[in-house]
Formats: C-alpha cells, sequence, structure tokens
C-alpha cells in the first residue's frame, strides 16, 4: 500500500454553498495534546479511550474490548457539512461517536465493508463502502493509518483481504439513495477536493 503524507493545504468544494474547510493544523494540534493521553494498551489509541468513561461504557456494552485504534476525525454528512467526530476501530466493529454529546452514531461490524477508497494524492480523505447500509466519507491526517488498521484487522480475523481503491475520483453512498462523486486534483500548494452529487444511483 502507498504511503501518504499529512497535507498542510487541502481545499475543499462541496456541491453545497458552504466552503468547507478542513484545518488541518488545528487538528494536529488537537492529536499533540492527546499524545500525551494515549491509551498504554493500544498503540492506535490517539485519543486516551481507557480515560474517557463514556467511550469504555460505549465498548463494554457491545461486548467489544479489543480495541486497535481511536482518533477524532471529520466525517462529512449527506448535505456535505463536515462534524467532528471519534472514530474507534476494535477487532469486529467500526464506531462513530459524537464527542459533544457523547453518544454512538453509528456501529458498522467489520465484516460489513466491502472496500475502503482513496486518492493518490496526499489528502486526508478516505470512504469506507458499506453495500448494506450507506457509506462514510472521513477525514482525518491519520488517514493512511485508518485505512490500514482496517484492512490488516479485517485480514487478521477472518482471513479476507479487504479491496483498498485508489483513485482521483470515486463514488460514494451518501445515503441509501443519494450517490455522491469526489474529485481530488493535484494544485499549487495542496489539493484541491470537490465532492459532486451524482445522477446515477449504486449498481446492486
Amino acid at each position: 500500500m502507498s504511503r501518504y503524507r499529512p497535507n498542510l493545504a487541502v481545499r475543499v468544494e462541496p456541491d453545497e454553498a458552504e466552503d468547507l474547510r478542513y484545518d488541518d493544523e488545528e487538528t494536529a494540534a488537537e492529536n499533540n495534546e492527546e499524545e500525551e493521553s494515549r491509551g498504554v494498551d493500544c498503540p492506535g489509541d490517539h485519543v486516551g479511550v481507557p480515560s474517557r468513561p463514556y467511550l469504555m461504557k460505549i465498548l463494554q456494552k457491545q461486548g467489544d474490548t479489543n480495541l486497535v485504534f481511536a482518533d477524532k476525525v471529520l466525517r462529512f454528512t449527506s448535505s456535505g457539512k463536515m462534524k467532528r467526530r471519534i472514530l474507534l476501530i476494535t477487532d469486529f466493529a467500526i464506531y462513530i461517536v459524537d464527542p459533544e454529546t457523547d453518544v454512538l452514531k453509528r456501529r458498522i461490524a467489520l465484516a460489513a465493508v466491502e472496500k475502503l477508497c482513496l486518492s493518490k494524492l496526499s489528502d486526508n480523505f478516505f470512504a469506507i463502502i458499506i453495500p448494506t447500509e450507506y457509506d462514510i466519507l472521513m477525514a482525518s491526517t491519520r488517514k493512511t493509518e485508518i485505512v490500514m488498521c482496517i484492512a490488516d484487522t479485517t485480514r487478521s480475523v477472518s482471513n479476507y483481504e479487504l479491496d483498498v481503491f485508489h483513485s482521483n475520483r470515486f463514488e460514494y453512498n451518501a445515503t441509501a439513495e443519494l450517490v455522491k462523486q469526489i474529485k481530488f486534483e493535484e494544485v499549487e500548494g495542496g489539493v484541491k477536493t470537490r465532492i459532486v452529487q451524482n445522477n446515477t444511483q449504486r449498481k446492486e
């Protein structure tokens, strides 16, 4: 798998009116602040899950105790807005948690993931494709680590080789009925990213 460098100048141009930008410097600063609270038993824990009772409660309620990754990410909604979330990955499932309300927003079994999509450029975006549900588009300065973590964990627990699709243009289902396309273009000083609605639906 190709290695990616964190990009410090990613410009997002969604099809909605808002001009949304991913603030890498701010996120990087937050990540640095969280390094000291990283879970001792999990090198991939970048938020200190054991010190956050609400996160531990979410995992324990699901009977899911083998954490392999945790970090703050940005998740794109179906309307194109960005929401701050905490991404948890265990050897069984992916969790999306709202850090403001301490609420579990979504849980996806690793077995339900068909593939991971990301560009060939040094941006921070990646999509998790789930055919039986709707997909997830997120951004993180630790994109490579997340993709490798999901792929490696899936391989180790099920011997299934997850497809990692590299392209500067790919589709994802923002909802069960809404298909969007994300396009990446290398420009001076960074990567320009545009999210547009696709008129075609995902083929079953």
